[in-house]
């Protein structure tokens, strides 16, 4: 990631497949201690990735691609912030533990398959649209650099939901 330009699409690509590795390597791990140590990865992954995508990707898209396909992918991740936020409170002796790890890959792997569609998809309709992606990729890995020195600090905080704000659950 050095000094190589990425663009927004293909930064956000290389992290589906770093979060798709890590499920893989959770479904294969034995012992607690390291089922929680992949599964803290994976939310912490998931959390960096869905902050950026929403703080700089998705308003860029706004009025550029399908209102249908942003106001689902803005839920989707609302509905993985509540699984992240389960699984970062628990231990894998928990019940539901490995079944909320499961379902979260499940939800996410939807949600990916929505965004790199080849035609249709967010990502492509995003280019079609002529969106900077240079540009869009600099400012994204930016923010991804300092969110994850942020993490090592001392933590991410808890994801907000979007799309619930005027709601109690």
């Amino acid at each position: 990631m050095a000094d190589a330009k990425q663009d927004a699409v293909a930064l956000l690509k290389a992290d589906h497949r770093s979060v798709e590795a890590l499920f893989e390597k959770f479904e294969g791990a034995k012992g607690d201690g390291s089922k929680q140590k992949i599964a803290l990865q994976i939310c912490m992954e998931l959390t960096v990735h869905a902050k950026i995508e929403e703080e700089i990707f998705y308003p860029a898209c706004e009025g550029k691609i399908e209102e249908d396909l942003l106001e689902e992918a803005y839920v989707e991740h609302d509905g993985a912030k509540v699984l992240i936020a389960e699984i970062e409170a628990g231990s894998p002796s928990d019940d539901f533990y490995d079944a909320k790890v499961k379902v979260l890959s499940e939800q996410i792997e939807h949600h990916v398959e929505e965004e790199e569609k080849r035609m249709e998809g967010m990502f492509a309709q995003a280019k079609k649209a002529g969106l900077d992606m240079d540009a869009l990729g600099e400012q994204l890995l930016a923010r991804k650099t300092e969110l994850l020195a942020d993490y090592k600090a001392g933590g991410l905080p808890k994801p907000e939901l979007t799309t619930l704000k005027a709601t109690t659950i």
